[in-house]
């Protein structure tokens, strides 16, 4: 397995379940840092770099996202639409996690782009055993690489396969 430092975000608007799914990750051996927010609105401020979240040392830019769907305000489809307009977010991986088993919710979240949909577990174990089936397998993925401030790094597709389709 590949190792490359991320961040995990985790969006949530019930505490009890950020402190669970940030227990189960670090139960798991997730080492590297995780940040929960508090809701949709949290999450775009985070994204954003605005406020308390301005500071990029503390608040690094996520290389992988969890996302509860049913949230007041911005809820995780209004969360997972302003990742996915935004060229440079919509490679992140984007994970919903939700007690939702909605058909519909499950359609609409993988047209918006989402990475994949589960569905959280009754038990702490069966989150764990989750979480790190997501998480060992993020980590044996390929992903853009992009500097400290989450911005891109430039490649030259001149010549390549890929070159017909246009970079952020």
């Amino acid at each position: 397995m590949k190792k490359y430092h991320s961040t995990i975000l985790i969006v949530d608007d019930d505490a009890n379940d950020l402190i669970l799914i940030e227990s189960a990750f670090r139960s798991v051996g997730v080492t590297d840092p995780i940040r929960a927010v508090n809701g949709g609105r949290e999450a775009i401020a985070y994204m954003m770099g605005e406020g308390k979240y301005s500071d990029r040392n503390t608040y690094a830019y996520p290389t992988f996202i969890t996302i509860d769907l049913k949230m007041p305000g911005r809820d995780g489809f209004a969360v997972l639409e302003y990742l996915k307009k935004h060229p440079a977010w919509a490679i992140i991986p984007t994970v919903i996690l939700t007690s939702s088993r909605d058909l519909d919710d499950i359609k609409k979240a993988y047209m918006m782009g989402a990475s994949s949909y589960h569905v959280k577990p009754n038990s702490l174990d069966d989150l764990r055993r989750q979480l790190k089936v997501l998480h060992d397998y993020w980590m044996t993925c390929e992903v853009p690489e992009v500097d400290s401030t989450g911005h891109q790094l430039p490649t030259d597709s001149k010549g390549k396969l890929g070159e017909r389709f246009v970079q952020p």
